[in-house]
């Protein structure tokens, strides 16, 4: 007599979080949580019982925790997602905006974040390595098992495959380089404009770089560790200079571009009007590429400021994402092929396809 299916896991999968499709900028500070903070979190999240597992995914435009269930027990998501908000301070309001996505649409999601397809920046290639960055974190904490493991692992095979076989990285492929392009435009090109960088990490350099390939004349790298800032400064032909030495180089700052990610504002009101003081009078473009924000959204009321932070830059994004829509296309089919495979392995039905 043939034996039925069998699922070789007694833990379901969830994906609790929000993105830029759910939520402003001020909710996805509330949410962000990073290094230490974020090794701490999975720590309690195994601790509270309700997860066996966990990997925390937060960025400037997502910030969602991955994670195992038991699958025997009810609302065991929903529970999980009180716990979230209790522990990441979200007010109801805040916590209202948590999306839930259990078993197979909570992978089909990894799999499409993966593949660049719910990104800002449609078909942009950062978000793997984040999300990469964010398991390896995980795994190496002790937080990840068979469940979170096979699930992570086909998602980067996804990512890979729609990547290779498809155009979906055409034209610009990170938020950094759509900055980039937004400052070009309004000073009508990047020769002899001064820029400053605020932050050294990945978002850092990807930025610099892409401002000396786009023409800027000079730019500027500032950074906590200022060893990192002269190391991507040599690199570029740039210079490093100190936070606490801003003043000194910012009377011929044309762009600000901040992407450090600290928990306060490293430009507030009252710095940037001192820092104005001893510069001519001409347009500053601040362009805040950081969640939680570096830059105080206040500083819009002074002369001359003209600030753009994540959800401003959505705008710009939207208008070009019908470019990408037919390799999308492509891509969802892809990653429908690996989900089924997902599913064939853990015994379940594929899914009809349908609303995520």
């Amino acid at each position: 007599m043939p034996q039925r299916p069998q699922h070789r896991t007694t833990a379901s999968f969830v994906v609790i979080g929000l993105s830029h499709h759910d939520a402003p900028v001020p909710v996805r500070e509330a949410m962000a949580c990073g290094g230490d903070a974020a090794m701490a979190f999975l720590g309690a999240l195994r601790s509270s019982g309700l997860a066996t597992e966990g990997v925390l995914v937060s960025t400037c435009n997502r910030v969602e925790v991955h994670a195992a269930v038991p699958a025997s027990e009810p609302g065991a998501a929903c529970r999980l997602r009180d716990w979230v908000a209790r522990e990441r301070g979200l007010s109801p309001a805040e916590a209202a905006l948590l999306r839930v996505r259990e078993g197979p649409a909570g992978v089909e999601h990894l799999f499409r974040v993966a593949a660049g397809l719910e990104s800002m920046v449609l078909g942009e290639t950062e978000i793997l390595g984040q999300l990469k960055r964010a398991y390896e974190a995980a795994r190496a904490c002790g937080s990840t098992g068979p469940v979170l493991n096979r699930v992570f692992q086909r998602a980067f095979a996804a990512a890979k495959q729609a990547r290779s076989e498809t155009g979906i990285q055409r034209g610009h492929t990170s938020v950094a380089s759509v900055a980039v392009d937004l400052a070009s435009r309004l000073f009508k090109g990047l020769a002899g404009r001064r820029v400053l960088v605020l932050g050294a990490g990945e978002a850092g350099e990807a930025t610099a770089r892409t401002l000396v390939s786009r023409g800027a004349s000079s730019v500027l790298v500032a950074n906590r560790s200022f060893e990192r800032a002269e190391s991507l400064a040599s690199e570029l032909g740039g210079k490093a200079i100190r936070f606490d030495a801003l003043e000194s180089e910012f009377e011929a700052v044309d762009v600000v571009i901040s992407t450090t990610g600290a928990p306060h504002h490293v430009l507030g009101v009252a710095r940037l009007e001192r820092l104005l003081a001893s510069r001519p009078s001409r347009p500053l473009l601040l362009v805040d590429l950081a969640v939680p924000r570096d830059i105080d959204p206040e500083v819009r009321r002074l002369k001359g400021v003209h600030l753009f932070d994540m959800d401003d830059l959505q705008g710009v994004v939207e208008a070009q994402v019908e470019i990408r829509r037919g390799e999308a296309a492509r891509c969802d089919e892809i990653v429908r092929a690996h989900m089924e495979a997902w599913m064939g392995a853990v015994g379940l039905a594929a899914p009809e396809a349908g609303p995520r």
